[in-house]
This record gives structure tokens, C-alpha cells and sequence, in this order.
């Protein structure tokens, strides 16, 4: 039985996974407010005048174990210019979500999208989707997967958006 389950999960991220692939766009940032596993409400509106990185991930996904520590120092490095990162938990049960984030020991705030609204609103078909949004609240990049190396990517795209 578990080596079904590992060849299910397996078989699963990498249809979810794919090759990873990113977009930049220029278009207003659709608002939201989730709540955080720390008990408190977060709306993205709030922290229009920083620059905000959304990770849109699940505890099933093995990309999204190996990018969420990366963006952990992400966050950690930038935060004091005005950035921050925005975990999305997209699965109706948090309780693999709370062990998962407890075992990793993330700084950033992760949010629970238990009905999956702002999953759909960002048009996320992959795990890990990642969205950059300016400070200006403009959704910049899309950035689908993950693989070895794409925190260079955010890296950078950060890098720019904070130095505008």
C-alpha cells in the first residue's frame, strides 16, 4: 500500500510539476483576504507599497518541499526593503499543511485557501505557482513548477521590482 501511495504522489506532482515556465505581465493584482495559520486575517491590499511574493503550494508536493526554504532566505533577505513572502496552502485539510510548514519552520506567513478562491483567481494550474506583485499592486510575473535554480529567477525579479 504505501508504495502506491508513492508512486500515486510521484505520478501526481510531476502532472502537476511539468516543465516549470514563467510569464511577465503588467495587470492589476486581484485582492483577497485569507486566513494565516497564526489565526490572523491577511489581505494582499494591505501590503500594497511592498513587493509581495505568493507561493501557491500543497504538503503532497515534492517541488514545493525543496523551494519553500529558499524562499524562506528570500524572504529573510529582502523583507527589511519592503518585500515579503505569502505562503498559499491550496488543500481543503490543513492538518498535513500545519506539519509540513512546522517541520520546514518558515518565517513568512502561510495562508490556508481551503476552497481554493484565490487558487482560482491567480489561474494556478501547477505545484508551486508563484506570482510576483509590484508595489503598485500589478501582478508582474507568473512563474509555474519548480526547479533547481528558479530561486535565481526570483531573486532577480525581486531585486528589480524593489530598486523600482
Amino acid at each position: 500500500m504505501k508504495k502506491i501511495i508513492i508512486i500515486l504522489t510521484l505520478f501526481l506532482t510531476s502532472m502537476f510539476v511539468g516543465n516549470a515556465t514563467s510569464a511577465e505581465l503588467n495587470k492589476s493584482a486581484p485582492d483577497f483576504t485569507l486566513k494565516a495559520l497564526s489565526g490572523d486575517n491577511v489581505r494582499l491590499k494591505e501590503l500594497s507599497g511592498q513587493v509581495v511574493l505568493i507561493n501557491f503550494w500543497a504538503s503532497w508536493c515534492g517541488p514545493c518541499r525543496k523551494e519553500m526554504p529558499l524562499l524562506d532566505e528570500l524572504h529573510a533577505k529582502y523583507s527589511d526593503l519592503g518585500f515579503t513572502v505569502l505562503g498559499v496552502n491550496v488543500e481543503q485539510q490543513n492538518q498535513k499543511a500545519k506539519e509540513f510548514i512546522n517541520e520546514l519552520n518558515v518565517s513568512f506567513p502561510i495562508l490556508l485557501d481551503e476552497q481554493n478562491t484565490v487558487s482560482k483567481l491567480y489561474d494556478v494550474e501547477a505545484m508551486p505557482t508563484t506570482v510576483v506583485i509590484d508595489r503598485n499592486s500589478n501582478l508582474r510575473y507568473v512563474h509555474y513548477g519548480y526547479q533547481a535554480g528558479d530561486e535565481k529567477l526570483y531573486k532577480k525579479m525581486v531585486k528589480a521590482l524593489i530598486r523600482e
